[in-house]
């Protein structure tokens, strides 16, 4: 089993709040992970899904209190929102008998923003940690390549072959286009919908274009931009902003998407193997969007990440902005020894962040000018660990 390093993050929070919620995509880990907890625990778990644990909570009240002394962990809860109301005073409660923390673990497969919305009533008494997919740190430095081409899903990563991960991959798809699409509002057919799928594959970190879906897919841009926040709420797609301060330069204004998981985009696409992936067009965009999603796994909580264009070329892929107030630009090159074009060097020029870094298809890490430093994923990925591990945050 890989050992997940939000392990000790949540252990931390239920430590320190009564109850934590756990967001992913489905099939990302987070029930593994819980009931994990409840091991340790000696915790009480219950799917929101099933009917039966379901049927427990008639009253959720008076069986919430008969555990009152044990971590219960609430899966699928944006199933139930109502259950929030009921968790505020059961909290209450355990904090006047002095028992305030670690009471209940809470896993969703909705956005951070879709939770905190239902959670509203709990403001002060809870924590919220994302579960990403596996990153490059969790299964380590050799296995780049092939968590590029399957993904982050461990069930995908995990698989006996390529072709079994191929297999794993259509059927979450499936069950995304089929199921969880429809519980969540979706009207236009499951086909229709996994064309517009496929077509952000191939568009895979181009910015937004509402108009040219639109007219490809024979829908208008109100349902278009329906389905788009649809998959950002699944935690299937990731709208990086663009930088939005003022530079004097005319920037561009409309975001770039990306499929969030590379595994995802390959099977969308029909990529079966690395040779046919080294190949295929979207080599570029699926890198560049594989290496973001890594890093926003690693990057210090409430970090925004924004990318910066100008109308003049001036342009870099991955702007981060810490809470402290640092700014660091990522450029993302598959190659062993890319070449970086002026438009690189006119944005950081515009930014002056306080790190710049070019993140390459390479082992190590070397400056290729002023200010700038050539490094590996790997070692990008742990640069960013340290300022939350010495932070204790």
């Amino acid at each position: 089993m890989i050992e997940r390093r939000i392990f000790l993050r949540v252990a931390e929070f239920l430590g320190r709040f009564p109850a934590v919620v756990l967001i992913g995509p489905r099939q990302v880990g987070k029930t593994t992970l819980a009931k994990r907890c409840v091991a340790n625990a000696d915790g009480v778990y219950l799917d929101l899904e099933s009917r039966r644990d379901l049927r427990k909570l008639a009253d959720p009240e008076d069986y919430l209190m008969r555990h009152g002394d044990r971590l219960v962990i609430l899966d699928e809860i944006q199933r139930v929102p109502e259950l929030f109301l009921s968790l505020r005073g059961l909290i209450d409660e355990a904090r006047d008998r002095g028992d305030g923390n670690g009471n209940f673990l809470l896993l969703g497969s909705g956005s951070l923003e879709l939770i905190q919305q239902s959670s509203e009533t709990l403001a002060g008494r809870i924590a919220y940690v994302e579960l990403h997919p596996l990153d490059v740190l969790e299964v380590g430095d050799a296995q780049v390549d092939r968590l590029w081409l399957r993904g982050g899903f461990p069930d995908s990563f995990l698989s006996q072959s390529d072709t079994a991960s191929s297999e794993y991959l259509d059927f979450l798809i499936r069950s995304y286009l089929e199921r969880e699409v429809a519980m969540h509002g979706g009207r236009i057919p499951a086909g229709q919908l996994r064309h517009l799928w496929t077509m952000l594959a191939h568009g895979q970190g181009g910015v937004t274009n509402v108009s040219e879906l639109s007219r490809n897919l024979d829908l208008d841009g109100r349902t278009i931009n329906f389905y788009l926040g649809l998959l950002e709420n699944l935690l299937l797609l990731r709208k990086l902003k663009p930088w939005y301060r003022n530079t004097g330069k005319r920037l561009v204004k409309s975001p770039k998407l990306y499929i969030r998981d590379s595994g995802i985009v390959h099977e969308l696409l029909g990529i079966s193997g690395m040779e046919n992936l080294l190949g295929h067009p979207v080599v570029g965009g699926s890198w560049e969007g594989f290496v973001i999603e890594n890093i926003m796994s690693c990057v210090p909580s409430r970090t925004d990440p924004y990318f910066y264009r100008t109308s003049g070329g001036a342009e870099v892929d991955l702007v981060l902005q810490f809470r402290s107030g640092e700014t660091w630009v990522v450029e993302i090159k598959r190659g062993l020894s890319p070449k970086l074009s002026p438009g690189f060097y006119n944005a950081v020029e515009d930014l002056q962040p306080v790190r710049s870094f070019v993140v390459y298809g390479g082992d190590d890490r070397f400056s290729v000018s002023p200010g700038v430093e050539m490094i590996s994923l790997p070692l990008i990925l742990k640069e960013l660990l340290q300022p939350v591990e010495s932070s204790g945050s």
